[in-house]
């Protein structure tokens, strides 16, 4: 994700459960609060840029850019995805050519809708919303729901025992009293410590896959974000309040034209090498090393870039080959200047994710720079090839067995680390109890429960520990491959398909129609589905019906549009997936993915399944049927449609999960779709499958449902860019295209 993909491992948010988001409302200080003098400060901002325009907008959707696209005439991948997702592409280009915000909000809302309706993919659920047992203090840690942030483990408070849910209790609702004025962290240790709990200074969690590269610039992947985050800092951060403060930047402002944005580098702040010593000062020049290194090593996550930094698209397409011409600037040492194409409404949010990391040139040439194919550079190559500007250092990393960070003592901002050792221990998920067990032996901190260590946890006095975990913006699915090439899984990790050529040939051609990619997603009962792995209790907690959370932004204005010849106002406030429900609505779709009571009854798009329906899965497979037997592709309970779905038997829970989707696709579907798992034992096949692919025609699968997608920065186009066709989208190609 990224803007990959910010793919993430589903077994990984199983077993790093600590519950720690929730909303950014600020509260205003109480004057006689005496905690306030020694809250954290805030970056200092000043905004110089002209207010938005708050009156009503009448908006007009212009769909004319998509029918001025060119294709080669034999873009194979291009035809496949224009024919699914070109309703979708000609309403996230309408947006990009709107300049109101909020009239943004409503045609990117609309292009959602689209995607949703052209059954590519069925959202399955987000992390958290599970029973979890946890030594980790909640809101101790960033509620940034985009970016890095959240995995910034430096400000968790740990206690040496697990936190009794009562006391969770009382701390959440400490947290809504005094969230925004920065004095949360102080009070709940006062809490935590009249209540008889001890903090520790080690946290201890457990990890499923290695990073793959430690070069912060050089990956989209979560798996090696999560690690690398802790090793360096941003110019500034979202707390644990969500409330943006100083990291190496102490403050910023933005010009009046909304076109500059000048950030105050800090002083003092240092680069580290891996055993500690002090290698040079942090200054502005390294933030535009940075951006050259991201716009020179292209394929990871540059293109969130493009279109925003000035001239950065330009210099990537070799339009301009002058770094000097990209809107990045140290104007000296301790002054950075960003220069942005237009203004841009959510670029301030983008800094917690990997584009904006910084980079010192003298130690980046040392290791060989951007490197050749006979020279490759040693940069990132691991943690022993990487300069450390974080709170913490790599003081070990055994490949699929530890990584331990430990707190750099000459770290700037020393006096808000909570934890002075973090530790990653490798566990491969084929023993659905051992994070449990490791829990309750004190090995890790905190685990996720399943419907068997649920009731271990109960028989072992645990049952006044159990709280139900909360859910972040992370939305996982099951992908369709629309154009599948491989019929085994890369690397040599093997998972060949049993389909005969005309098998393969068959889904191939039926998959690449809407009606039956809609009849198979409408026949998942992922009520059932999730409670497999969480339990009946709380199977509905996790489930998200859209891409983008339903409460993710919302309207700043009224803004009246035109839905299918009707005249259509959506009030100031409305939320975005109220926006995306009624689109669907206007044309006709069964699907439910707005509950206007959910949530804490400002309405939500997570909680119930708004997808499973089985009586329109056979009306779609019907109209299926009808249109493949004109095009010569006959479906019957005697000619199946068989869908290859890989998964990881060494887990007897995601075992069991994959034989009830089966039974529940085939008997819905009447046995005319035949689900066929592939099997393996070894986790990194099931990775390498789909999730560790980097193109569409490298994917093993017909249905997939390992991978998904956290959000990069503050506006839904993190998630709707993510389905751009010609490698723009860093999810395409978990379809089958690019």
């Amino acid at each position: 994700m990224k803007n990959l993909v910010k793919l993430l491992s589903i077994v990984l948010a199983a077993i790093m459960v600590i519950g720690v988001l929730a909303s950014c409302q600020k509260k205003d200080p109480k004057a006689n609060d005496p905690d306030l003098a020694n809250a954290r400060p805030l970056i200092e901002a000043k905004d110089n840029s002209a207010a938005a325009d708050s009156s009503a907008l009448k908006l007009t959707v212009d769909l004319s850019a998509y029918d001025k696209l060119q294709h080669e005439a034999d873009d194979e991948d291009w035809k496949v995805y224009s024919e699914a997702l070109g309703d979708y592409y000609k309403y996230l280009l309408a947006a990009d050519a709107e300049k109101d915000v909020s009239g943004k909000y409503v045609i990117l809302a609309m292009a959602e809708a689209k995607l949703l309706e052209s059954g590519v993919f069925v959202p399955t659920s987000t992390n958290g919303g599970r029973k979890a047992i946890s030594r980790a203090v909640p809101h101790t840690v960033s509620n940034a729901l985009w970016g890095n942030d959240s995995y910034r483990y430096y400000s968790i408070l740990v206690a040496t025992e697990p936190l009794k849910t009562v006391d969770r209790d009382e701390l959440k609702k400490m947290f809504v009293e005094y969230q925004g004025n920065g004095t949360y962290m102080i009070k709940a240790k006062k809490y935590l410590a009249d209540k008889g709990y001890t903090l520790k200074e080690n946290y201890t969690i457990g990890y499923t896959t290695d990073p793959k590269t430690w070069d912060i610039l050089g990956t989209y992947r979560a798996a090696d974000s999560e690690a690398i985050v802790n090793t360096f800092d941003g110019l500034y951060e979202y707390d644990n309040e969500g409330r943006m403060v100083p990291a190496l930047a102490t403050s910023y402002e933005v010009s009046a034209d909304g076109l500059t944005y000048t950030f105050k580098i800090r002083e003092g702040a240092k680069w580290y090498t891996q055993d500690g010593e002090e290698y040079a000062d942090v200054t502005a020049e390294d933030w535009v090393t940075g951006m050259k290194h991201l716009l020179d090593n292209q394929g990871n996550t540059e293109y969130l870039v493009y279109g925003i930094i000035k001239n950065a698209l330009e210099y990537n397409t070799g339009a301009i080959t002058d770094f000097s011409q990209v809107g990045v600037k140290a104007l000296d040492a301790h002054t950075l200047q960003y220069t942005l194409e237009e203004p841009c409404s959510y670029f301030i949010t983008m800094f917690g994710y990997n584009p904006f990391a910084p980079l010192n040139k003298a130690y980046f040439e040392s290791q060989g720079g951007e490197g050749t194919k006979e020279e490759p550079s040693k940069y990132g190559t691991g943690p022993d090839h990487i300069l450390y500007c974080g709170p913490y250092l790599v003081t070990e990393f055994t490949s699929n067995n530890k990584i331990e960070f430990t707190l750099n003592e000459n770290y700037y901002n020393k006096e808000y680390v909570n934890v002075k050792k973090i530790t990653w221990l490798y566990n491969d998920g084929s023993d659905p109890t051992k994070a449990y067990s490791d829990m309750k032996q004190g090995t890790i901190d905190g685990a996720g429960l399943n419907t068997t260590t649920e009731k271990m946890a109960k028989n072992d006095g645990f049952e006044a520990n159990i709280y139900i975990s909360s859910t972040d913006a992370t939305t996982f699915a099951g992908f369709l491959n629309l154009n599948r090439k491989n019929y085994e899984t890369i690397n040599g990790y093997g998972m060949a398909s049993t389909k005969t050529d005309a098998q393969k040939a068959d889904s191939i051609v039926a998959l690449q129609n809407v009606h039956f990619r809609n009849a198979l997603l409408f026949s998942i009962d992922r009520a059932q589905y999730n409670s497999i792995m969480v339990g009946d209790e709380v199977k509905l907690n996790s489930i998200r019906n859209t891409y983008t959370p339903g409460t993710f932004v919302k309207l700043t204005k009224d803004v009246t549009v035109d839905l299918n010849g009707k005249s259509t106002t959506f009030k100031k406030d409305t939320y975005y997936g109220e926006i995306v429900q009624a689109v669907l609505t206007s044309d006709g779709s069964p699907l439910k993915v707005w509950d206007p009571t959910g949530g804490n009854g400002d309405g939500s798009s997570d909680g119930f399944d708004g997808w499973y329906n089985k009586d329109e899965a056979v009306k779609e497979l019907n109209k299926a049927i009808e249109e493949l037997a004109a095009k010569g592709l006959n479906i019957s309970k005697e000619n199946p449609i068989y869908i290859d779905y890989p998964y990881y038997s060494a887990n007897e829970n995601y075992a069991a999960r994959t034989r009830a989707l089966k039974k529940n696709i085939e008997e819905v579907l009447g046995g005319k779709v035949i689900i066929n798992p592939v099997a393996t034992e070894d986790q990194y096949g099931w990775y390498y499958a789909g999730y560790y692919c980097d193109a569409g025609s490298e994917t093993n699968y017909d249905l997939y449902d390992l991978s998904g997608w956290g959000p990069d920065y503050g506006d839904p186009r993190t998630y709707l860019n993510t389905m751009k066709p010609d490698h723009g989208g860093d999810m395409t190609h978990v379809l089958g295209l690019y």
